[in-house]
């Protein structure tokens, strides 16, 4: 039995933002971007936002010893929202500040799928044998040019996963990742056909997200993830919880909502499962 999992995370939430005048201009940048759509950049927005760029989040990120010391051979970050400044390649960026060995790239246009997309490449890039260690990255800054309808009930936010290959030794240790998927409601992805028929039992932990909002059936032990974050709420959660969670459950359920598209995302991590 092998399998990608957690080997350490960290999470940044409301890091300090730039002064004023540490913030470099972008309005010609953001002017030539929004014309042909016959819009222009809201300058009050941009000038009340903190300007806590991607890259910064990413250097907040290496500075937990756990993720710093991690010499991966695949980096991904993942972003539902824009970095303030367009100019730095992040990905490259904080694979130079793990080693400089990482495949990197970054995803993003997915809304909050982007990380569970990132995990089913992770996994494959795993059971090809191109990578033993992988780090994920989510990053979410919210200074924009332009309103944007989720901005005002947001945080500047930041997690990190460690992923490392894990065997029989150590089945019954950590939270190994298992599967990702989407569906067209919460209650559809987490239905027995997706998940089993014991999603209910006493070792699962179903951990939703802040946009989850219908009903579901009850659950013997849930976990609500307060509001505050689009794409990163679900991994902010894991990264703070997720040694604890691996001594007191077998399986750890991830699935929140995008509030722009309706769509379900589930992640499945479970302690001794392949």
């Amino acid at each position: 039995m092998s399998g990608l999992a957690v080997r350490a995370a960290a999470a940044v939430r409301s890091p300090q933002g730039r002064a004023p005048g540490d913030r470099p201009a972008a309005l010609d940048y953001y002017r030539d971007l929004l014309t042909p759509f016959g819009e222009k950049p809201d300058e009050e927005l941009l000038n009340r936002g903190a300007h806590v760029y991607h890259r910064d989040l990413a250097d907040l990120l290496v500075a937990d010893e756990a993720v710093g010391r991690s010499r991966p051979e695949l980096l991904i970050v993942t972003h539902a929202l824009p970095d303030v400044v367009p100019f730095t390649a992040v990905a490259p960026h904080l694979t130079d500040r793990l080693g400089g060995g990482a495949a990197n790239f970054a995803i993003a246009q997915q809304g909050l799928a982007a990380p569970f997309t990132a995990l089913r490449i992770a996994s494959a890039y795993h059971r090809a044998g191109r990578a033993a260690e992988v780090v994920l990255a989510v990053l979410e800054q919210t200074t924009l040019p332009t309103p944007f309808p989720l901005a005002a009930e947001l945080i500047d936010s930041a997690a990190a996963l460690v992923l490392g290959a894990s065997g029989e030794a150590d089945a019954d240790t950590g939270l190994r990742f298992v599967r990702a998927y989407s569906a067209g409601s919460a209650a559809d992805a987490l239905g027995e056909g997706a998940l089993g028929s014991d999603l209910g039992d006493d070792g699962t932990l179903l951990v939703l997200g802040p946009w989850v909002t219908e009903d579901l059936p009850e659950r013997s032990a849930v976990h609500r993830v307060a509001p505050g974050s689009y794409c990163t709420s679900l991994w902010l959660a894991l990264a703070d919880h997720w040694q604890e969670w691996s001594e007191t459950y077998r399986r750890v359920v991830l699935c929140d909502t995008d509030p722009r598209s309706g769509r379900s995302h589930v992640a499945l991590f479970a302690r001794g499962e392949g």
